[in-house]
């Protein structure tokens, strides 16, 4: 299972996110998520555990704890598809059913 955090302290590192998460079983990864010109944390990160119910602890767990003066907000990471980056039209063209100018 993919576990969000959120309102991550700009201090933790992936290690960090690991070492708190692994008090509720075993981690597979865990990334503090990077802003690619800066390099700076975008203040949020990933967590994926293989066990669902030891993610189920560990989200009960974590939601609310506080981390390097932050408090988090942790729940089960939603996917990508049909979410922000998922089949928008970001182009300006029709997509059929308008106007027809001829007979």
């Amino acid at each position: 299972m993919n576990i969000y955090v959120g309102n991550l302290s700009y201090e933790v590192t992936d290690e960090d996110l690991r070492e708190a998460f692994e008090a509720f079983g075993h981690v597979e990864s865990a990334k503090v998520i990077k802003d690619m010109y800066t390099n700076r944390s975008r203040g949020f990160g990933f967590v994926e555990m293989t066990d669902e119910a030891e993610a189920h602890s560990a989200i009960d767990g974590m939601n609310g704890k506080d981390m390097k003066g932050r408090s988090l907000k942790v729940n089960e990471a939603r996917s990508r598809s049909g979410g922000f980056r998922g089949g928008r039209n970001r182009g300006g063209g029709r997509q059929g059913g308008g106007r027809s100018f001829g007979d």
